[in-house]
């Protein structure tokens, strides 16, 4: 392979496409298994301080998208990806602007190696970089939303070729794609109610692990903060002195 090929060529040739592709439907499972196994990483490795999972998973995803990057053929989510899919239509999109995607997502995995691989240092502001990590592969998994496709198309000269769910050709909706003024508000008010829902519960119930405190502790204000230690110290206080009056 020589260097114009590795940079420009990036994918299959598949008969009837001018550029290299991808099959989207195999990109889109590995990001769901790879999300799903971040998640299960948080919520149980984190939340319960295992951090040889945390650290494992950390370097399979460093590992995993330092493979994407100099080819898609042997990446072991790609892999495990096209075994699930095997059987669906491949649906093709544009290899580069997948390539670049998949650039960002090992840049993001990099740092992270370092954080809690190598030297483990985990702070709330960090573990943010990991949510964000996995919204992205959420997105791309659920809905075909590939943010660092677009963030290529923004930056090209051109428009790519073959972008995922067709949204460089889509130049008009369909009209079941478009809102009614009743969908539009239930649409809405359900986003809001979510919204609020997870400020509530991460800002009203007691943290049960240091994690947990990390998103209590991001949710609310210096005040309301302060607040909270105040009142926490009053109990306290009248459960050491509360029954003083009864001598």
């Amino acid at each position: 392979m020589n260097l114009h090929s590795f940079l420009w060529e990036y994918g299959e040739k598949v008969p009837g496409y001018d550029v290299t592709v991808i099959n989207e439907r195999e990109a889109r499972a590995a990001a769901g298994i790879l999300a799903t196994l971040g998640m299960i990483v948080i919520f149980l490795g984190i939340g319960y301080n295992h951090i040889i999972v945390a650290r494992v998973y950390l370097a399979f995803l460093f590992i995993d998208f330092t493979a994407r990057v100099i080819s898609p053929t042997y990446s072991p989510s790609l892999l495990l990806g096209k075994f699930i899919v095997r059987n669906q239509k491949p649906e093709y999109v544009g290899g580069l602007q997948k390539r670049f995607a998949w650039t960002l997502g090992w840049l993001v995995s990099f740092p992270m190696l370092y954080w809690f691989v190598l030297n483990w240092d985990i702070t709330f502001y960090k573990v943010m970089i990991c949510v964000l990590c996995l919204t992205l592969m959420t997105l791309e998994s659920a809905f075909s939303i590939c943010v660092g496709c677009m963030i290529y198309k923004a930056i090209i000269d051109k428009n790519p070729q073959h972008c995922p769910g067709g949204v460089c050709e889509i130049k008009k909706r369909e009209p079941i794609q478009t809102f009614n003024p009743l969908q539009a508000s239930i649409a809405f008010i359900t986003a809001i109610g979510l919204v609020v829902g997870i400020y509530l519960f991460l800002a009203k119930t007691e943290s049960k692990t240091f994690f947990g405190e990390f998103l209590h502790e991001a949710v609310l204000t210096k005040a309301q903060l302060q607040k909270e230690k105040d009142e926490a110290y009053q109990r306290a206080l009248e459960k050491e002195f509360g029954d003083d009056d009864d001598f």
